[in-house]
């Protein structure tokens, strides 16, 4: 496994190093033979150190644990910890999804973009019109759209703490999102095309 240990206003030693690439490869071994790649991101936030975990496996699953404590291997730790919880709790599901599916297409490549943010006017009146109706787009990317059942899609939405997932319903072939409500739920969107006449 690729492993990229950065951070933010903070140095970061080389038995942290060891640290990280050893409680990693002791998690991750357990459910995937090989892991693509891992980044983490320590950070010094005030009093306070954050360590930020993204773990690329492969086949569209990304995990995602982040962690805050006032020492920087205990920060960590906390968001080892949170990534251990998610590879238990879909031990089973993430098993069957690596051996593969009958050779069929993962998903479809798309375009992802990112869109700047509109400034925030403190004496805006409601009644204004922004300027220029036309967004700024700040980033791109391509991104897959995977074929997944809805439990496949809250998986990975769960395992890459994600707000939400865009994915195609295996059990018809459309376009589906899933997200986390603000009470917790999960929430699933499910269009219905209308008949052709």
């Amino acid at each position: 496994m690729q492993l990229t240990v950065k951070g933010r206003h903070v140095g970061v030693s080389e038995r942290l190093r060891e640290h990280v690439r050893e409680r990693l490869d002791s998690a991750i071994s357990k459910y995937f033979t090989a892991a693509i790649d891992a980044h983490v991101v320590f950070a010094s936030e005030k009093r306070n150190f954050e360590a930020s975990i993204t773990v690329h496996v492969g086949s569209g699953i990304t995990l995602q644990g982040q962690g805050e404590a006032d020492e920087i291997f205990a920060c960590f730790d906390i968001a080892a910890t949170r990534v251990e919880k998610r590879l238990r709790r879909y031990k089973r599901r993430l098993r069957d999804h690596h051996r593969g599916r009958d050779g069929r297409m993962d998903g479809l490549s798309a375009q992802q973009y990112v869109i700047e943010a509109e400034a925030d006017k403190e004496h805006a009146d409601e009644n204004d019109e922004p300027d220029n109706l036309s967004p700024v787009i700040v980033a791109e990317a391509k991104t897959e759209i995977a074929e997944l059942t809805v439990g496949e899609a809250v998986m990975r939405m769960d395992l890459a703490e994600s707000p939400a997932l865009m994915f195609f319903n295996r059990s018809h072939g459309g376009i589906n999102v899933v997200y986390r409500r603000t009470d917790g739920n999960i929430g699933w969107i499910d269009p219905q095309l209308p008949a052709a006449e």
